[in-house]
């Protein structure tokens, strides 16, 4: 059975974009960047929504070419590309960098992905994710909190059905007061 992983960088409040989809609070620092690589590598397969994808899919797939791009950026355009991909949305019509388009129930989906054999997955997107949470589908969370509120914006948890028990086997702090804690979910 696959591992199913959610992980973004976070508001102290609980966002993950402030208003606007604005990202600027979330810049990470190269030791961030480090691990959020390091992270990247070990995922098998991508799952995103439609505006995680059109963010990621308007810059990655040169952000090689970029002429201030670090060695590690580069390498994470290249995993990036590499690793495959399943968009769901029902409102685009094509995808392409490694990628596959879902239109059909994404949590029957994720379902099915986890239940076979492979490498982890990491989920991204606040409405997949919150359809995977709200599934119980969610096997660990990465929450990379920063010392910003930025008052509103799109929420990195999605209201569950019911509690979830979560056990920490991380924390970690990073330049600029960012803290890494993870969570496994208890079942």
């Amino acid at each position: 059975m696959r591992k199913l992983l959610y992980g973004m960088n976070v508001s102290l409040d609980g966002y993950i974009a402030a208003p606007g989809d604005d990202l600027g609070w979330s810049v990470p620092s190269d030791e961030l960047f480090q691990w959020w690589l390091d992270e990247e590598k070990a995922v098998e397969l991508f799952l995103y929504g439609r505006r995680l994808w059109e963010t990621m899919s308007s810059y990655w797939p040169t952000g090689d070419q970029q002429p201030d791009a670090t060695p590690a950026q580069i390498e994470f355009a290249r995993n990036w590309r590499d690793t495959p991909k399943m968009v769901f949305s029902s409102t685009i019509d094509k995808v392409d960098w490694n990628a596959r388009l879902v239109a059909g129930d994404a949590v029957a989906e994720i379902t099915r992905l986890k239940a076979e054999d492979g490498g982890p997955m990491r989920v991204g997107g606040a409405k997949l994710a919150g359809a995977a949470m709200r599934a119980g589908l969610i096997d660990e969370y990465a929450v990379v909190t920063h010392p910003v509120l930025v008052g509103d914006g799109t929420p990195f948890f999605a209201a569950p059905d019911s509690w979830v028990n979560l056990s920490l086997v991380e924390t970690r702090t990073f330049p600029g007061g960012v803290v890494l804690n993870r969570y496994e979910t208890r079942r």
